[in-house]
């Protein structure tokens, strides 16, 4: 059995998904999860410095497969209702760090994504789209080799 597999047979009730301003990659992160096993996983995100508002091409590039994230306003570790989570999800080293320091003395697993930040991508709006669009589906699938496909059993 690969290691994905053991993995995603290990399915936790609750995933935070953490980033720097929680405007690119989290929220993308969480409203993946969320649209594959929204009904049996609670998903929530947040970033060490929230930003303003989310970044418009996500609204955009996540529109595209279906997902509406316009109404996503980012929040900090500080700010989430809840601090029952069964996962935390760095995609920054630094958003890594601060996960290890919430989830201390927790019973709560961390891991680390490495993912590229599609804000730091140039040349043209076509091009920069094409950026976020790698990170959308770099993190889909990663989603679901971690948390396996939804069933569509009965469905």
């Amino acid at each position: 059995m690969s290691d994905f597999g053991s993995e995603a047979s290990i399915s936790p009730g609750a995933v935070l998904f953490a980033c720097n301003l929680n405007c690119v990659r989290s929220p993308m992160a969480a409203a993946l999860l969320r649209s594959m096993h929204g009904g049996r996983i609670f998903v929530d995100c947040c970033g060490l410095r929230p930003g303003e508002e989310i970044d418009p091409f996500v609204v955009s590039l996540m529109d595209e497969i279906g997902l509406d994230v316009s109404g996503h306003r980012p929040k900090s570790f500080a700010e989430l209702e809840d601090a029952s989570f069964d996962l935390v999800v760095s995609l920054t080293p630094e958003a890594h760090h601060r996960a290890l320091e919430f989830a201390r003395g927790l019973a709560m697993d961390v891991e680390y994504w490495p993912t590229f930040d599609p804000t730091l991508a140039e040349g043209s709006r076509e091009a920069r789209l094409g950026q976020y669009r790698q990170v959308r589906d770099g993190l889909s699938r990663r989603i679901e080799q971690r948390f396996g496909r939804p069933s569509t059993f009965g469905g």
